[in-house]
């Protein structure tokens, strides 16, 4: 008669239970915390479990519509709490915001200011430059 050896096969089939419980459970909580949204389908692929699998889990199939709830409540703030950014991030963001909008309007000005004077330039150097066209009338002398 053979040795009863069944007690190591379900030792394993625990051991790759529990295994790929916690792979789903570590998947629930990364997307969470990732402010991603939480479905069958991400945590499916998130944990390589099977979808059926995870419908059959009451547990998790409970977290998983309990968030996916959730954030169907509430599309704006999909972010979690903690990674939301602060009123005083904000305003720094915005006062750097504004003072690179004043270097670009100052510089602006300036470009301006030198086009100007090269386009000046560059008239008056063809004025000098270029003889009165035949047949055609002088303005100073036509005032005199």
């Amino acid at each position: 008669m053979r040795a009863d050896n069944s007690q190591h096969i379900v030792d394993a089939a625990r051991r790759r239970s529990e295994y790929t419980r916690a792979k789903a459970v570590q998947a629930l909580r990364s997307l969470n915390l990732a402010g991603e949204p939480v479905t069958f389908e991400t945590v499916a692929k998130r944990a390589a479990v099977s979808r059926s699998w995870l419908y059959a889990q009451p547990d998790l199939r409970e977290e998983i519509e309990r968030l996916r709830a959730a954030h169907r409540r509430d599309p704006s703030a999909p972010v979690p709490a903690r990674q939301r950014t602060s009123d005083a991030s904000l305003r720094r963001r915005l006062e750097a915001a504004n003072a690179r909008i004043r270097r670009l309007t100052e510089e602006n000005q300036q470009l301006r200011e030198q086009l100007a004077r090269a386009l000046g330039e560059q008239r008056a150097a063809t004025t000098r430059t270029s003889p009165p066209q035949a047949g055609a009338s002088d303005p100073i002398s036509a005032c005199t």
